[in-house]
């Protein structure tokens, strides 16, 4: 019985959650830079091609914030429906990025040193740009830029008038409903539950599977759907998932009256490393928050852009070589913004 009811309100908390118009949760993964440094020197990287200090640096400390809000509940919603969207990615040092989707404009900033620094293409300080750059040099800055969702469409098109069309990936209603069931049906046959109660409403509770079993099984649900997916999504073969970890993986699932709040992914054991203690992916949720447009932003001309001005800046004005002007990141309060503050931010604060 502990199971049939550990499952039913897990199962529970996802309808309630689908059934919502707005939400935001928080993405992290639980791990620290030497724990991926052990991980991509399990790859046997050629010389030269480990990780960068910088670049485990940010990954391990990365958070990405993201909220939805739509006329329609989550689970009904197509594109179109949406009315705000907005993404953010946060290190301990500073944000990184930040985009919103706003009516028919998307709005962008970034903290291009760290991008760069990390990627390990510096880029160059934004004064040495040439004027033709315009809003490109407020992104370089760490301001906000936007730009016209349709232009850059149309841009896009244009570009690819030669190219042979093809349809966008989509999964209609009926598909999607499919793969529902096939994926509980995968969990009620695969899955075993516990759960324990807490403080305040709240409730954890924990699903246990062997990891090859579980997408061994869910892809046998799958391929019998495969001629309803969009046109190249291939999908492995037994054969293919053989060498997968046998190994049991643990998802902790928070619950605070009957609200979903967290998701902890417990991947220690999927590295099969004996030296990887702590490997892990969270999923916090809190109540959507409706983004709105910031103020100021400089508008890029995405014609300009996307005909390659870019690329040829990128030749003739030395990216990569001459690092970042001293000062020239972002302003010294940075994206330290609150919901409540009035200036256009939005936060995704994890509940419970």
């Amino acid at each position: 019985m502990e199971q049939l009811s550990a499952g039913k309100k897990l199962d529970q908390a996802f309808e309630k959650l689908s059934k919502e118009k707005s939400v935001s949760f928080e993405l992290a993964l639980d791990a620290d830079a030497e724990t991926l440094k052990q991980l991509d020197s399990g790859t046997d990287p050629e010389p030269g091609e480990e990780i960068p200090d910088e670049a485990a640096d940010l990954i391990a400390g990365a958070k990405i914030n993201v909220t939805m809000t739509s006329k329609k509940p989550i689970s009904e919603s197509g594109e179109k429906d949406f009315v705000g969207i907005a993404m953010k990615v946060d290190t301990p040092k500073g944000d990184l990025v930040e985009y919103r989707v706003i009516g028919d404009y998307a709005y962008l900033r970034s903290d291009a040193k760290a991008i760069g620094e990390a990627m390990g293409s510096p880029m160059p300080p934004a004064d040495e740009l040439p004027a033709e750059a315009g809003a490109l040099k407020n992104l370089l800055k760490g301001e906000w830029v936007k730009f016209d969702i349709k232009a850059m469409q149309k841009a896009g098109e244009e570009m690819a008038a030669d190219a042979e069309a093809s349809p966008e990936p989509s999964l209609d209603p009926k598909t999607q409903k499919k793969l529902l069931e096939s994926l509980r049906k995968v969990i009620a046959r695969d899955v075993e539950f516990t759960t324990a109660g807490g403080k305040d409403g709240t409730e954890h509770i924990t699903a246990t599977a062997p990891f090859r079993t579980l997408i061994t099984d869910l892809f046998d649900e799958i391929r019998p759907l495969a001629k309803d997916l969009p046109p190249g999504m291939d999908l492995p073969s037994n054969s293919d998932l053989k060498d997968a970890p046998a190994t049991k993986v643990t998802a902790d699932f928070t619950l605070k009256n009957g609200d979903l709040a967290e998701v902890y992914i417990d991947l220690a054991k999927l590295t099969e490393n004996a030296k990887i203690k702590k490997f892990g992916l969270s999923l916090k949720m809190s109540e959507g928050v409706e983004p709105v447009a910031p103020a100021g932003a400089a508008e890029l001309d995405m014609e300009e852009l996307m005909s390659g001005f870019g690329s040829a800046m990128g030749e003739d004005e030395g990216f990569g070589d001459e690092g970042f002007e001293e000062g020239a990141g972002f302003e010294e309060d940075g994206f330290g913004e609150s919901t409540g503050d009035g200036d256009g931010s939005f936060s995704a604060e994890a509940v419970g």
